[in-house]
């Protein structure tokens, strides 16, 4: 199934979807619900090693998740954050939203309920989402200078035990189109997709991993 063609395909999504930010000093840490808490774990160091005073962790339960958890991936990421040693006065909780747009959208309003008004903000992710969650955060609230990072992990490292190779291409297929047709609906900003990448993905697709496509 996994040939090295289908491999090298798929390295390619995973190059353009990382965009390689460099750390610098924000205001606030927002960490992206998934169901991998790696991305957790990552948010809690970036914290730690002072990038920024406050972590907000955002949300609910998602198309995969609210088939697996009960918690919530906030509740379940503060937890993480908290067991690493982040104190509970830098943490803030938004535990409603499904998607990555609701993610901005929510954290915006609790922020602005507790009078906070950050604007710079380094976005924790999974390596596969750094693109549109940038392209999404860049929309859904402009204006904010804005950092991405995600867990330091290799692409033929990333699959685990919860997170297999197949689910891992199903999801950057499925962004990459994602981040071709958003911005026409308003959820994203414009972002170039290299001939080469459209390729691949279209290679991918072919080879029926077209499971996380938007109908």
């Amino acid at each position: 199934m996994y040939t090295a063609e289908i491999m090298d395909w798929a390295q390619q999504l995973w190059d353009y979807h990382l965009l390689r930010h460099t750390l610098q000093k924000a205001d606030c840490i927002l960490a992206l619900g998934s169901h991998d808490l790696r991305v957790a774990e990552w948010a809690a160091d970036v914290y730690l090693q002072g990038w920024a005073p406050m972590l907000v962790v955002s949300g609910g339960l998602g198309n995969v998740t609210k088939g697996i958890w009960t918690e919530t991936e906030a509740d379940k990421f503060a937890r993480i954050a908290r067991e690493k040693g982040v104190p509970e006065e830098a943490i803030f909780i938004e535990n409603a939203s499904t998607n990555t747009g609701e993610n901005i959208l929510f954290t915006q309003q609790l922020l602005q309920k507790m009078q906070l008004d950050p604007q710079t903000f380094i976005l924790v992710q999974k390596p596969y989402m750094e693109r549109r969650s940038f392209a999404t955060f860049q929309k859904q609230w402009p204006g904010k200078q804005l950092i991405v990072t995600s867990p330091p992990i290799l692409f033929r490292d990333y699959p685990n035990n919860e997170i297999s190779l197949e689910r891992v291409i199903n999801i950057m297929t499925g962004d990459l189109q994602r981040i071709r047709i958003y911005p026409e609906k308003g959820f994203q900003v414009y972002q170039e997709i290299p001939d080469t990448i459209w390729h691949a993905y279209e290679q991918l697709v072919a080879a029926g991993f077209d499971k996380h496509l938007a109908k």
